[in-house]
C-alpha cells in the first residue's frame, strides 16, 4: 500500500506562525500496512510523507501503553508536521493496535527492542531518530543501549525505565499505569465513559480540550479481543520487567527528555535524574500539559523536538 499523504490543512499548519489553537484538528487515520519482521512478529505501520523531497533522517514514532493506544492515536496530530522534511513511520507496538498480540517471554524491554531492530531491517531503515511516549520510550532506551548503531538521536516523554525517583517515591509505587489499565478493563469492562475519565485524569492537563474523536478512537481500539485478553492477565504475558539504569548510562546518542510539568505518573524531578544518567541527556519541561504533550500542544511539541533533532548529532 502506498504511503499516505497529509491533507492541505497539515501543510498549511506547518507553515503558519504561532500562535495556533491547540490541540489541532484530529485527522482520520490513513491506511497502514502490515510488515512481518525478520523475527516473525507482525507490525502495523503507518507511513506519512510530506510534499517536499525528504532527505532527513527517518523518524520512527513509538507510542504509549495506555488502553487503546496506537501509533496514530498518540502521534497522528504531529506526524504531518514532522513529515514536512523527513520520512515518518508510526508503529503499533507489539500487543497493541493492529500489531501481533502474542505473549512475551524473557526480559521485556530487550525483547521488544530486538524485535524493533528486526522491523527496521525489514523496512531497510539503517539509522533512525526515535520519537517516543511512555511505554515506547522505555523500548527506545533499551534499543539505543543494546543497538547503538541504529539510533542517531531520540526524544522520550513520560517513560519509566527505573522504579525509583531522586526526591520522592513514585506515585502509587510506580504502578499507577498498571492499576489504571486494570480498572479500565475490570468490572463490567471497557466503556467510553471509562476511557474519557482515564484520558482526562492521567493523560491531559485540560480535560475540556480532549477531542471527542480521540476518545472514540481509543475506546474502539481497546475493544480488540486480543488486547482485552492480554489486559485480563495484568502483566503476566508482557515479559519480565527490567530495570534499565545500566542501559541509561551506556546510551551514546543525544537524548531529549521532553516532559509535562503536570505529568500524572512521574514528576519532573524524575526525567532530570534520567537526563543526568545519559551521557548526552537533555531535559525540557513544558507547562500546562500532563502525559500526552504531543496531543495537547502538538505545535509546541513539534517545535521543541524537531529543534532538538536538527542540532548537530553526528557523534
Amino acid at each position: 500500500m502506498s504511503a499516505a499523504r497529509p491533507n492541505k490543512w497539515a501543510a498549511d499548519m506547518a507553515r503558519r506562525p504561532q500562535p495556533l489553537v491547540q490541540p489541532t484538528p484530529v485527522l482520520a487515520e490513513p491506511g497502514g500496512r502490515r510488515i512481518v519482521a525478520g523475527d516473525g512478529n507482525g507490525y502495523h505501520v503507518v507511513t506519512v510523507e510530506g510534499d517536499a523531497a525528504m532527505s532527513g533522517v527517518p523518524a520512527v514514532f513509538l507510542h504509549g501503553g495506555g488502553p487503546g493506544c496506537t501509533g496514530w492515536s498518540d502521534f497522528g496530530q504531529v506526524a504531518p508536521l514532522f513529515a514536512q522534511d523527513r520520512p515518518v513511520h508510526l508503529v503499533d507496538l507489539l500487543q497493541y493496535g493492529r500489531s501481533d498480540k502474542h505473549p512475551i517471554e524473557g526480559p521485556r524491554w530487550s525483547y521488544l527492542a530486538s524485535s524493533m531492530v528486526s522491523l527496521f531491517d525489514t523496512m531497510e531503515l539503517d539509522r533512525v531518530d526515535l520519537i517516543c511516549n511512555s511505554w515506547g520510550g522505555t523500548i527506545a532506551i533499551a534499543l539505543a543501549s543494546e543497538h547503538p548503531d541504529r539510533v542517531r538521536a531520540m526524544s522520550i516523554t513520560g517513560s519509566m525505565p527505573v522504579f525509583y525517583g531522586p526526591l520522592a517515591p513514585l506515585p502509587e509505587g510506580g504502578t499507577r499505569g498498571r492499576r489504571a489499565r486494570n480498572e479500565y478493563f475490570g468490572g463490567a469492562g471497557p466503556t467510553r465513559e471509562k476511557m474519557e475519565a482515564l484520558i482526562a485524569g492521567l493523560e491531559w492537563y485540560d480535560s475540556t480540550k480532549i477531542p471527542a474523536t480521540t476518545i472514540d478512537y481509543r475506546y474502539e481500539m481497546s475493544l480488540d479481543p486480543d488486547e482485552m485478553r492480554l489486559a485480563a492477565s495484568s502483566d503476566d504475558l508482557r515479559g519480565e520487567w527490567q530495570d534499565l539504569e545500566g542501559h541509561l548510562r551506556t546510551i551514546q546518542c543525544p537524548t531529549l527528555f521532553c516532559w509535562g510539568m503536570h505529568d500524572d505518573f512521574l514528576t519532573p524531578d524524575y526525567p532530570l535524574m534520567l537526563a543526568r544518567m545519559v551521557p548526552h541527556g537533555q531535559l525540557y519541561v513544558m507547562d500546562q500539559v500532563s502525559h500526552h504533550l504531543q496531543e495537547e500542544r502538538p505545535w509546541d511539541y513539534y517545535s521543541i523536538v524537531t529543534g532538538f533533532l536538527e542540532q548537530q548529532h553526528d557523534r
